[in-house]
């Protein structure tokens, strides 16, 4: 068995490389919005850096791991078609529209490979993932005929909230109770109601989104383990406090929407950072120890040190949310937005360092249990990996019902 991850794991990384090319090209685009010196500057990066992020690098992983989940060639599509789509959006000589197209290819293909899931496991928390991936389509098809993001990104904060919080509720089922998936897709139709509204009436639709993150938010609050296990230690409190921060910037994102007015700079710009930033990417870190592992069958042991990486996020986003936004201050915006960008560089370095290093000796003997017990951002990959899931789940439970077999705790060994 390890022979065959060793030869996997090359594979596996070539897929993960347009992934990690367009997370650079969108930190480079975002400096090039900030007013700050970056270091490639093309005309086109500042309009696409939206989509490199969401579609070219989240887009990417998630579809990987569905297909790594899947077991099936045909999977590969999606993460494939996203992949190279993010990189064409780069590539001047090739006509932007030829990306877009290719990335709602990525994105079809994306909603499709929940179709083989779906019959191997009924779920409203599954069901919730595959209306989430029909936004990022919704998304991209709008983008096809029209260059305006203020459209757009809406869609993909759906596509983003939705999975994520999906994942969390299928992790934390035992907790939340028999009924949490079917609560879980009455927000989802809601936030999905009012994405549809906002195409005809832009305010209103934003008041709708705002109320249904803010009451997903406080669900998921309320529910989530993380609220327990916040007191742990180790790798459980590092994890439980990434979901939190993740929790909070959502609330402050559906706040914003409430209050706030769509089309104005300032509220737009807090908006899409709480949710991209302070949501998604407090969540991808906190779930990167078992997301490598799953994916790319390459161990990414925990370190205090990811510890540096996720603090100066928050960081960053308080001075660029609260203090650029809220106060109008330039200065501290672009402040803010560097941090962000050095935060996120700093948690690359720190994964492929501690990638490298290996698990520590001390700790070895505790590896296979860390690795099925931890939470993962994407959890049917980890669960394959360990045996605890995948291709365990043959017989569909009822939607709504606990599965046979009890989860592993979704925040990891307390340690």
């Amino acid at each position: 068995m390890a022979g065959v991850r060793r030869r996997s794991t090359p594979w596996r990384l070539i897929w993960m490389l347009p992934a990690g090319l367009a997370l650079l090209a969108g930190l480079d685009a975002g400096m090039m919005l900030l007013g700050l010196p970056a270091p490639v500057t093309t005309e086109r990066l500042p309009d696409v850096h939206g989509m490199l992020l969401v579609l070219g690098f989240v887009g990417t992983l998630i579809s990987l791991e569905r297909a790594t989940a899947l077991g099936r060639a045909y999977g590969y599509i999606a993460p494939a078609l996203l992949g190279i789509g993010g990189i064409l959006l780069v590539v001047m000589p090739i006509p932007l529209v030829v990306a877009k197209i290719v990335l709602a290819a990525g994105a079809a293909s994306f909603t499709l490979l929940y179709v083989p899931l779906w019959r191997r496991q009924y779920d409203a928390a599954l069901l919730t993932q595959l209306l989430a991936a029909g936004l990022a389509l919704a998304g991209a098809v709008l983008w096809i005929g029209q260059d305006t993001m203020t459209r757009i990104i809406p869609w993909m904060i759906g596509f983003l909230v939705l999975t994520i919080a999906a994942e969390r509720v299928e992790l934390a089922r035992i907790t939340m109770g028999p009924q949490a998936g079917i609560r879980l897709l009455v927000h989802a139709w809601g936030v999905t109601g009012a994405l549809v509204v906002g195409l005809v009436f832009p305010d209103a639709g934003a008041i709708l989104l705002g109320i249904t993150l803010l009451s997903l938010t406080g669900w998921l609050i309320v529910h989530d383990v993380a609220r327990r296990t916040i007191r742990a230690s180790g790798v459980t409190r590092y994890m439980a406090a990434c979901i939190l921060a993740g929790y909070v910037w959502l609330a402050v994102a559906g706040l914003v929407l409430l209050l706030g007015s769509p089309t104005e700079q300032t509220a737009y710009d807090a908006v899409i950072h709480a949710v991209f930033l302070g949501y998604t990417f407090s969540m991808i870190m906190a779930h990167a120890t078992t997301i490598l592992p799953a994916v790319l069958r390459v161990p990414l042991p925990y370190r205090p040190a990811f510890w540096v990486p996720i603090s100066l996020l928050q960081v960053a986003l308080i001075v660029r949310v609260w203090i650029g936004d809220g106060l109008g201050l330039p200065v501290a915006w672009q402040i803010g937005g560097m941090l962000g960008v050095i935060a996120l560089l700093l948690f690359m370095l720190t994964a492929v360092t501690s990638a490298l290093l290996g698990v520590p000796k001390a700790r070895t003997g505790a590896k296979v249990a860390g690795r099925a017990a931890s939470a993962a951002l994407i959890p049917r990959a980890a669960e394959e990996d360990s045996g605890i899931g995948g291709r365990m789940l043959l017989k569909p439970p009822p939607m709504g019902e606990k599965p046979s077999a009890p989860r592993a705790n979704p925040e990891g060994p307390a340690s």
